[in-house]
């Protein structure tokens, strides 16, 4: 739990993903949550399940995939585990707000939710830049833009790779 706590504190900007501790448990825990979250509300805009499985499971492999690209090119793949744990504590973090507003959005459709979807959006990026900058040890402007193809990447990659099945 303590573990935990030290990698929650990543989603307010605090720790350097480097120091904290290497727990395969951990990532593994929220590997299989944020796969399941991830599918849920894939499953929810699509209503097809298969096609959600597919996506989600692209999706999981190539945020995986990024960040052993990335750590090995930057000679850190020794921090495999604390990075890919990062982020998936991070993105299980704003996944535990956005589902609630993505239910509030489904039902209303008001306006302030699309405000609120956006703003945990913006802070799901924020985090990942913040990940990158404090791993990489690169400046803001090249961690905003690794962020920006990592999403890209891992995103509309998984789309693809989904629509072409």
């Amino acid at each position: 739990m303590d573990t935990l706590k030290q990698y929650i504190q990543l989603c307010w900007f605090r720790n350097n993903p480097l120091e904290l501790k290497r727990s395969a448990s951990l990532f593994k825990k929220n590997l299989l949550f944020s796969f399941i979250i991830e599918y849920l509300m894939q499953a929810n805009m699509t209503d097809d399940p298969l096609e959600s499985f597919y996506e989600v499971t692209f999706e999981t492999l190539l945020t995986l995939f990024f960040i052993g690209v990335i750590l090995f090119f930057n000679k850190t793949l020794y921090a495999y585990i604390q990075v890919s744990t990062a982020i998936l504590v991070c993105a299980n973090v704003v996944s535990l707000f956005i589902v609630p507003v993505a239910v509030w959005l489904t039902v209303s459709e008001d306006a302030l939710s699309y405000y609120v979807l956006s703003l945990l959006v913006i802070w799901d990026y924020a985090l990942v830049t913040y990940i990158f900058k404090q791993t990489l040890n690169i400046n803001l402007p090249a961690s905003i833009a690794l962020a920006l193809l990592y999403f890209t990447l891992t995103y509309f990659g998984a789309f693809a790779l989904g629509q072409m099945i």
